[in-house]
Formats: C-alpha cells, structure tokens, sequence
C-alpha cells in the first residue's frame, strides 16, 4: 500500500507542470488527498486537497486560480495541475493520504501514508 508522487522537473516561470499521484493497494477515491510541499529552508505545507468521493477541494491562496486538483478514479490518480508557475512554488512536492479536515477554509495533516517527494524547480 503506497503512494507515489511524479511529474515534477525544471520550468521557466510562467511556464505549467502536472504532477500525479498514483495509488496502489487502496483506492484514491475512499480518501481525502492532499498535495503538500516543502520549499529549501522552509517547513512542509498543504497545497490543495480533494475530498473523499467528492470533487469538492481546497487551496492555499498563494495556488488559487493557477493549480486544479482533480481526481481520475479509473487511473487511482490524483493530479495537480500547475500553471503560471512562480519561482516561489519552487520546492519538493508530496502527496499524502487522507488530509483532516480538506477544507472548507483550511487543509490539516495527514493521517495516512505519505508519497514520495517529486522535485518542482522553477527558474528562467
């Protein structure tokens, strides 16, 4: 049972990327998921969050309007849609299972596994 986080690598600012996350041995869909990072220096912190069997979600301010969060139950993914990506959202991003609560207003920490780290850089 694990998650595991990809799509990250190097693009100018303004430019987009689209991270995943793939589940094996538990479905995606019967959990909040939660994409976090953590920037050089600085502690981890929730992005975005999908709940539960819901395409209801959260998001920092700082994403609001440049990242979606979307969930493929056929595929068991999660993914994150970046776009008009800023040097600032450069950081080691990580899915994780089951963030409490997943909005409205604010994303808590996860109570299930975490994934791996997949390194977002954003630098012209």
């Amino acid at each position: 049972v694990q998650l595991q986080a990809s799509g990250g690598g190097l693009v100018q600012p303004g430019g987009s990327l689209r991270l995943s996350c793939t589940g094996s041995g538990f479905a995606l869909e019967d959990y909040n998921i939660g994409w976090f990072r953590q920037a050089p220096g600085k502690g981890r912190e929730g992005v975005a969050c999908i709940r539960e069997k819901e395409t209801l979600s959260y998001y920092r301010d700082s994403v609001k309007g440049r990242f979606t969060i979307s969930r493929d139950s056929a595929k068991n993914t999660v993914d994150l849609q970046m776009n008009n990506l800023r040097p600032e959202d450069t950081a080691v991003y990580y899915c994780a299972q089951d963030p409490v609560p997943c909005g409205p207003g604010r994303m808590g920490w996860p109570f299930g596994r975490w994934g791996q780290g997949t390194l977002v850089t954003v630098s012209s």
